[in-house]
């Protein structure tokens, strides 16, 4: 009898292995980037995030890459909620806190998940006292996307969504970290093309959590530009974050690591908030800000 048990258990074993494996091979690449997608959104969704930014010039040493130079560090805190259909939208500002010389610059992004439909962005520089629209790349004088807050990340690198935009393809199976992964590529359309300065991006999704681990961006000479780093990888909410971002311009040698400090879910953000009073209300912001910090602290 324990013999047949044990055999029993054994099959059911295997068996749901091969349907969780079969599951996953069933999966394309539109449905794998939909999924990573689904997940970066959920924890975008009523959130207030506090961040480290540092960016430095930097080299290899001993086989790793290490700053150069002594690294430029911001203290960041970010707000985001999701809005319309199917909750694919969303409206987020970030506010920078040190150094004390660049306190209350701020920059406001409304994201869409429609093709037809830009991504709007506001930057704000306390210095000026004045909002400035950021070019989505869609005009006739198109721009490079902007940098956030004078690192190597740009607006274009943290888009979610669009995702009709592109032709996305799985090239292959196999590891990157000691972790099994889909390698997939996204190859913009005419119209997409016309807004990136990337030809394509390949991306190492992590096959269990569903988080890209590495995204190399290619130019229009099909030569690495760019080459994005994800590490401490921890659920939250029962969904897999990155709390380390490692953003390196392999054309200036340049990288910007963005830290998640805390990541806090479930916050009740009033609506007010995310629109352009906040960037330019010094009041209005602080108060806020501080109802907030109040229901995390």
């Amino acid at each position: 009898m324990k013999k047949v048990i044990y055999t029993l258990l054994t099959l059911t074993i295997i068996g749901l292995s091969s349907m969780t494996g079969l599951i996953a091979q069933e999966l394309n690449g539109r449905e794998i980037m939909e999924r990573v997608d689904e997940y970066s959104r959920t924890t975008s969704d009523s959130a207030f995030n506090r961040m480290q930014l540092s960016t430095c010039k930097f080299g290899i040493r001993n086989s790793k890459i290490t700053c150069a130079e002594r690294p430029r560090v911001k203290s960041l805190e970010s707000v985001g909620k999701n809005y319309g259909l199917n909750l694919k939208d969303t409206k987020s500002i970030t506010i920078v806190l040190e150094p004390a010389a660049e306190r209350g610059i701020g920059m406001l992004s409304f994201a869409y998940d429609e093709a037809d439909r830009d991504n709007e962005t506001w930057l704000y520089l306390s210095a000026l006292g004045r909002v400035k629209r950021i070019a989505s790349g869609s005009s006739d004088d198109d721009t490079e996307p902007a940098s956030l807050f004078g690192s190597e990340f740009t607006t274009e690198d943290t888009e979610t969504g669009k995702l009709e935009e592109y032709e996305i393809s799985t090239l292959e199976e196999t590891t990157e970290s000691g972790r099994d992964v889909w390698k997939i590529e996204m190859i913009p359309n005419e119209e997409r093309a016309r807004k990136s300065r990337y030809s394509r991006t390949v991306s190492y999704i992590d096959k269990e959590r569903f988080v890209a681990l590495r995204i190399e961006m290619f130019d229009q000479y099909d030569k690495e530009v760019k080459r994005l780093l994800a590490s401490r990888i921890e659920l939250v909410d029962d969904v897999w974050i990155a709390r380390s971002l490692t953003m390196m311009n392999l054309v200036t040698n340049r990288l910007s690591n963005m830290a998640i400090l805390e990541i806090n879910t479930g916050i009740d953000i009033d609506d007010e908030f995310l629109t352009q009073r906040t960037l330019t209300d010094v009041a209005f912001r602080e108060t806020e800000l501080a109802k907030l910090r109040g229901q995390v602290d």
